[in-house]
């Protein structure tokens, strides 16, 4: 086993006290010595994804937060009503960080760790926010040479997701879909698969200048929701692409309810006599992120044939045999710079992503603005 690795590493936690008190801080913290299928990457670079922040900060009120420059702890109170919403968690240090990207520096001693040595990797982990991470090889997905870590950093969630959806579209049986939020990183991507593979996409927006961006990429349907016009628009789009199915990044509002209602007058269009009810079609929604946490509107007006259901990218994955999430990773690592490049507006340290105004940048979770940690800063 190569015996190089690093002893220490500078690594993010955080903890919610049965008091109601958050503590995210920077810890200092031994490195295991690697088991045989184990690599040490040292981690270069790893997104702040909107999948992170409530892991990071809970429902803690930031609007109090103070931090401490000192000690390297951003302390925030939690309202004693949210505590046994997140009782699974309480008195617990835990490390933060879904995914990033590094070099492997250091392996144990199955020829499959060997080999990775010196390469670039993308890794899945929940502990990334970190200068060096201790992760089995099952969690590494190997880029192509000359790939940067930089490059490499969001190869999981947004890539991989954007896969799975139209993946979960063809198991399902439909022919097209709709998307809000969809002018993300994530939405992007989902564009660009569809584009390739001729799939029809009806892309939801809040403002004009996201429409004109998504169109100059070549999207066909993208719509306002800020539009008067926004439903009929919504009807014209989903009449002419055929879609049963929409993955919903906002959850909280009408919007699902919108998009049922469209369906629904689209299938039933046709209909005569007495159509109690609706069309037979299911309409189908996953609701799969939470930037509204508002409660989830649903104003009946689509008969009964729908389904509304959460979606998780790793329950998805954990459905696929070895061979089809390896090749899921290969088209990654393949497309890396093009289909699934990432931009990002600012690069942070570990101690940067405490301080209470980059934590306020990155947690308004504006559109084309990600903040990347760089643990070597």
């Amino acid at each position: 086993m190569s015996d190089s690795r690093p002893q220490s590493s500078q690594q993010l936690f955080t903890e919610i006290s049965s008091e109601g008190q958050l503590s995210v801080s920077c810890k200092t913290v031994a490195i295991p010595q690697p088991k045989p299928n184990e690599v040490i990457v040292k981690i270069e670079a790893a997104p702040i994804n909107p999948s992170d922040m409530w892991p990071m900060f809970g429902p803690a009120d930031l609007r109090e937060a103070s931090f401490d420059d000192e000690n390297l702890i951003l302390k925030a109170p939690v309202h004693k009503s949210m505590l046994m919403r997140i009782k699974s968690r309480l008195d617990q240090a835990l490390p933060i960080g879904n995914e990033g990207a590094g070099t492997v520096v250091a392996a144990g001693d199955s020829p499959q760790a060997q080999a990775l040595i010196g390469k670039t990797v993308g890794v899945l982990t929940g502990a990334v926010y970190t200068e060096y991470a201790c992760v089995p090889i099952q969690a590494c997905m190997l880029h192509n040479e000359g790939t940067t870590a930089k490059q490499a950093a969001s190869s999981f969630v947004n890539p991989l997701t954007a896969l799975s959806m139209v993946e979960t579209m063809k198991r399902e049986g439909h022919s097209a879909l709709v998307h809000t939020a969809a002018a993300s990183s994530l939405g992007i991507m989902l564009n660009k698969i569809c584009l390739a593979e001729g799939i029809d996409i009806v892309n939801i927006v809040r403002k004009q200048e996201q429409v004109d961006m998504l169109s100059s990429l070549g999207a066909k349907h993208v719509l306002n929701s800020s539009a008067e016009s926004f439903k009929m628009d919504l009807f014209n789009a989903i009449n002419e692409t055929g879609a049963t199915l929409a993955f919903d990044a906002i959850g909280g509002g009408d919007v699902v309810s919108d998009i049922l209602t469209a369906m629904e007058a689209v299938g039933s269009q046709d209909a005569v006599g007495f159509n109690t009810y609706g069309s037979e079609a299911n309409k189908q929604v996953y609701i799969y992120g939470g930037l509204d946490f508002a409660p989830t509107v649903l104003n009946r007006a689509y008969g009964m044939t729908w389904n509304i259901g959460g979606w998780l990218l790793m329950r998805f994955l954990g459905s696929l045999d070895i061979k089809e999430v390896l090749a899921l990773h290969k088209r990654v690592a393949d497309e890396i710079d093009s289909t699934f490049a990432s931009n990002f507006s600012k690069e942070i340290s570990l101690k940067q992503a405490l301080e209470i105004e980059n934590v306020a940048e990155y947690m308004a979770k504006k559109t084309g603005e990600k903040y990347l940690i760089n643990p070597s800063l």
